[in-house]
C-alpha cells in the first residue's frame, strides 16, 4: 500500500515501519553479544565515549541498537529542508538561531529535516559540532518530524563512526552520500551502503553525481533496496526518468517499490520527479519557502497538475538562481535576507554571496512573493 501523501502519513504503518522494527530487534541482538564479547577489551580499545558510550573498532555497548532506537520516527513522504547551519561572524556554531530555523519549519509545516549535509557545511564540522547540532534538533523537533543526518564521506570508518554518534543522539535516520573523488565500482558501492546499512540505522542513499563524480545506477539500488535499513533514495541528478528506472529494478529484485521513499535532490525539476512517481524532495529551496515546498509536495503526491504548476510557477527562478554560486553560498545569503539569521558567514573554503549576486538573488525572492 502506497504511504498516505500528507503530514500524519507516517503514523499508518507500511513496509518501512516493519523493516524497521524488525532490524531493531536483530540488531538489538548482535549488540548484546558484541558488548559481551568485547567488554574485557574495553580498557585497552576505548577511542571515544560518547553518551556513555563507546565507540570505535570494537564496541563495547548497545550501541548498535542506540539510545532511542525504540523512539524513532519513520521517513515518509512530503517536502524535507536541507537546512542550512547558522554561524557567528567569527564561525562559531550559533545554536539559538538554529532552534529558530527548526522552529520556523516545524509552524511552515516543513515534513522532514535533513542536517549535516552539503547545505548545511557539515564538511568543515568537528564531531563536538556536529553533536551539538544533532542534540539542539533532538531537542527541537524529536518525534515531530523525522531528522535525517548526513553521515557520508570519504572513509567508511568516518562514515561509521557519524552514523554510530547520530545513533546515540536519536535521530532518525542517516543520509549517506556516494564516497566521493575515488570513484568506486558499482559492487563496492553496494558492499559499502549495506555495511552501512548493518549499522542499524535507516539508510538514505544519496546519489548526486555532479559533485561526486560516481554514478549510483538503478540496478545496483534495485540489488541492496530488500535491505532492511536502505528505506531512501536521495536522486540528484535531475533526470525524472530514475523514478521509473529505480522502480523497475526493484521489481527485477521481487522488492515492492512502496518500499522505497524516492526523493529530488534536485529542485528545479522536483515537481516532474514527484509527479512521475517520486515521493517528496530533500530541498534547498525550503529553507525560504518551507510552506510552498510542502505545498507543492501534496499536490504533487496528489497528482494535481494544476496546483502543481500554481504552485510552482512562482519558485522556478528561485529553483535555479539559488545556484548562482556554489550551494550553500547563496540560500545561506536569502536565509539572512529574509531575517531568519543575522549572518550569512560560511566556514573557508567558501565565502560569503559576492555583491555582485544580490540584485539576482532578490529579483528571484520578489518573484516568489518572498520580500
Amino acid at each position: 500500500m502506497k504511504r498516505i501523501p500528507t503530514s500524519a502519513s507516517w503514523t499508518a504503518s507500511d513496509f518501512i515501519v516493519i523493516k524497521l522494527a524488525s532490524s531493531i530487534t536483530m540488531r538489538s541482538l548482535v549488540a548484546a553479544f558484541v558488548a559481551i564479547a568485547a567488554a574485557p577489551f574495553a580498557h585497552a580499545f576505548a577511542p571515544a565515549a560518547h553518551n556513555g558510550k563507546t565507540h570505535g573498532h570494537v564496541s563495547t555497548s548497545l550501541a548498535a541498537a542506540g539510545n532511542n532506537s525504540d523512539e524513532r520516527t519513520p521517513m515518509r513522504q512530503g517536502s524535507y529542508v536541507a537546512l542550512v547551519t547558522p554561524m557567528t561572524p567569527t564561525g562559531e556554531i550559533n545554536i539559538p538561531q538554529l532552534r529558530s530555523l527548526l522552529q520556523f519549519h516545524l509552524e511552515a509545516g516543513t515534513d522532514g529535516l535533513c542536517i549535516l549535509g552539503t547545505t548545511g557545511e557539515a564538511a568543515v564540522m568537528t564531531m563536538a559540532e556536529r553533536k551539538m547540532v544533532l542534540d539542539a534538533a533532538v531537542e527541537e523537533v524529536k518525534g515531530k518530524i523525522p531528522i535525517l543526518v548526513g553521515t557520508g564521506t570519504i572513509d567508511p570508518e568516518h562514515v561509521k563512526e557519524q552514523t554510530l554518534q547520530a545513533i546515540d543522539c536519536g535521530c532518525d535516520a542517516s543520509l549517506i552520500v556516494t564516497p566521493y573523488y575515488v570513484k568506486p565500482p558499482q559492487r563496492a558501492l553496494m558492499r559499502h551502503f549495506e555495511s552501512m546499512a548493518d549499522l542499524g540505522l535507516p539508510v538514505c542513499i544519496y546519489n548526486v553525481p555532479g559533485r561526486t563524480g560516481v554514478d549510483m545506477l538503478p540496478e545496483s539500488i534495485g540489488k541492496i533496496a530488500e535491505h532492511p535499513n536502505i528505506v531512501a533514495v536521495k536522486e540528484a541528478t535531475g533526470d525524472v526518468s530514475r523514478v521509473s528506472k529505480i522502480h523497475d529494478a526493484m521489481k527485477a529484485n521481487g522488492v515492492p517499490t512502496d518500499s522505497l521513499l524516492l526523493f529530488s535532490g534536485d529542485d528545479g525539476s522536483t515537481d516532474e520527479f514527484v509527479l512521475a512517481g517520486g515521493d517528496g524532495c530533500i530541498s534547498v529551496t525550503a529553507n525560504i519557502a518551507p510552506s510552498q515546498m510542502h505545498q507543492l509536495m501534496m499536490a504533487a503526491l496528489k497528482k494535481d497538475k494544476a496546483e502543481v504548476e500554481r504552485i510552482n510557477a512562482p519558485l522556478r527562478t528561485l529553483h535555479v538562481d539559488e545556484f548562482c554560486e556554489a550551494n550553500p553560498i547563496p540560500i545561506k545569503w536569502a536565509v539572512k535576507r529574509i531575517g531568519k539569521i543575522d549572518c550569512a558567514f560560511l566556514r573557508p573554503p567558501l565565502d560569503e554571496l559576492s555583491p555582485e549576486f544580490y540584485e539576482k538573488m532578490e529579483g528571484a525572492m520578489k518573484t516568489a512573493g518572498l520580500i
